[in-house]
C-alpha cells in the first residue's frame, strides 16, 4: 500500500468514526509523504478530495503526533479552520517497477538521517559507535543507575505491566502474549542494560484523529475530549548534545501544558506515555511530575499501572511495549488511547473513572517533546 492510500484509508476511517463529512474538513496535519518529496500537503489535499485553509508537515519523530494536535488545536482556536485531520500512516515503502521485493525497514537509515553530508552525527558520533535510539537511552539509563540507583528489576516491572495492559486490546502486536519480569531479565541484551523486552517491537500500522471546534464536536458521534493544555520543547538532536540526561525538554514542556489546563499531576486518571525504552518511561512520570527527580525507581516500584486495579493506569491500551510501535502511529497510539478512555470506548480495559488524561510524545534521542492535557468534553 502507497502513503496516500493509507492516508487516505485512515481518513475515511476517522472521519466516518467521528460522524463528520469529509467536505468538513479544512486542515491537515501530516508528517512526510513519500510519494510527494514536495508539496505534500496538496497532494494528500488533491487524493483526499478535500479543500483545507490549515495544512502543516510535522517532523517530530515521536513526538510528531502529538504536536500534530496542539497546532490542529491552536489553529481552530486563531480562526483558521474548523476541523483537522492528524495523520499518521506507517506502511511500507513500495518497491520500484521491475525490481525485487526489499523488505522495506531495510531501506531506512539506522543512522536516523545522522549520517547526511557535514552532520555533527556523521563526524562524531557515529564512528564512535553511537548510532539510532538503543545505544542513546543506555547512555540514559547508566547515568541514572550512577546518579540515582536502579535495579533493571525496576525497568523490567514496567514491561511487564505494559504487556498485561495489551492482554486486553484484542489490536496489540502482543495480544495473547504476557510476560515476567524474569522473561524480561532473560531476553537478549541490546546495549547494556537495555533488552530486547524492555525495546519497543516495530511494525506497521496507522493511526489518526480529528480535532474539530468545540460547537462542531458537540454534534459529533461520540463524547467530544478536549484539550486544554499543550506545551513542546526541544534542546537537542544528538544524547551527545543533552545538556543534561535525567533533565529533559519534557520537564518544561508538561509544566506549560499543567499550567495552561490548570490541573497538577495528581489530578489526572490517564497517564498515556511515549514508551520507545523502559528507561523512557521512567523518566517521563518523573519529568511529567508523577514524581521528584531521582524518584523515579522507587516511584514504579510502589505503584501500580494496570487498567484494572492500578492507582496509576498508564498506557491502558498496552503502550508500544506491549501494543507496537508502528512507526509515527506508536506515538499516535497513545492520543488515540486516550481520547478513547476519556470518551468511555476503551472496551475491555476502560477504566472506571476517567476524566483527565496526560499524554505525551518523544521524538528522537528524548529530544523533541509534546505534553497534552485532554480533558473529558
Amino acid at each position: 500500500m502507497f502513503a496516500l492510500e493509507a492516508l487516505a484509508q485512515l481518513a475515511a476511517e476517522t472521519v466516518d468514526d467521528a460522524g463528520f463529512d469529509k467536505h468538513e474538513v479544512d486542515g491537515l496535519a501530516i508528517a512526510a509523504v513519500p510519494e510527494a518529496p514536495l508539496f505534500a500537503p496538496s497532494a494528500v489535499a488533491e487524493y483526499l478530495g478535500i479543500t483545507s485553509n490549515f495544512n502543516e508537515i510535522v517532523d517530530l519523530g515521536g513526538a510528531t503526533a502529538a504536536g500534530m494536535v496542539w497546532r490542529a488545536a491552536a489553529a481552530i482556536e486563531a480562526g483558521m479552520c474548523e476541523a483537522v485531520l492528524c495523520l499518521c500512516p506507517a506502511v511500507p515503502a513500495p518497491a520500484a517497477p521491475g525490481s525485487a521485493p526489499v523488505a522495506s525497514r531495510k531501506k531506512i537509515s539506522v543512522y536516523m538521517g545522522g549520517e547526511a553530508w557535514g552532520s555533527p552525527q556523521a563526524l562524531y558520533d557515529i564512528p564512535s559507535g553511537l548510532v539510532a535510539a538503543a545505544p542513546s537511552y543506555a547512555l540514559i539509563a547508566k547515568r541514572y543507575m550512577a546518579e540515582f540507583g536502579l535495579d533493571e528489576l525496576t525497568l523490567a516491572r514496567l514491561a511487564v505491566h505494559a504487556r498485561h495492559n495489551a492482554q486486553a486490546n484484542p489490536a496489540a502486536l502482543f495480544y495473547g502474549k504476557p510476560i515476567t519480569t524474569d522473561d524480561v531479565m532473560a531476553s537478549r541484551m541490546l546495549v547494556d542494560p537495555i533488552k530486547l523486552l524492555d525495546s519497543v517491537m516495530p511494525c506497521y500500522g496507522g493511526a489518526a484523529v480529528l480535532v474539530a471546534g468545540s460547537e462542531r464536536a458537540r454534534r459529533g458521534r461520540h463524547r467530544p475530549a478536549r484539550i486544554s493544555g499543550y506545551g513542546e520543547r526541544l534542546s537537542h538532536r544528538s544524547v551527545t548534545y543533552m545538556p543534561d540526561l535525567l533533565d529533559p525538554p519534557l520537564r518544561l514542556a508538561s509544566e506549560r501544558a499543567y499550567r495552561m489546563a490548570g490541573v497538577l499531576p495528581r489530578s489526572v486518571d490517564l497517564a498515556s506515555v511515549y514508551d520507545c525504552f523502559t528507561i523512557t518511561v521512567l523518566l517521563t512520570l518523573e519529568n511529567a511530575g508523577f514524581c521528584a527527580r531521582g524518584a523515579g525507581a522507587a516511584f514504579v516500584n510502589e505503584h501500580d499501572f494496570r487498567f484494572d486495579g492500578g492507582d496509576l493506569p498508564l498506557n491502558t491500551h498496552g503502550g508500544q511495549l506491549g501494543f507496537g510501535q508502528p512507526g509515527l502511529a506508536g506515538g499516535m497510539s497513545h492520543v488515540v488511547e486516550a481520547v478513547r478512555q476519556l470518551q468511555g470506548r476503551a472496551a475491555a480495559r476502560q477504566l472506571r473513572h476517567c476524566e483527565i488524561a496526560y499524554c505525551n510524545g518523544n521524538g528522537g534521542m528524548m529530544s523533541e517533546h509534546v505534553a497534552l492535557i485532554l480533558e473529558g468534553g
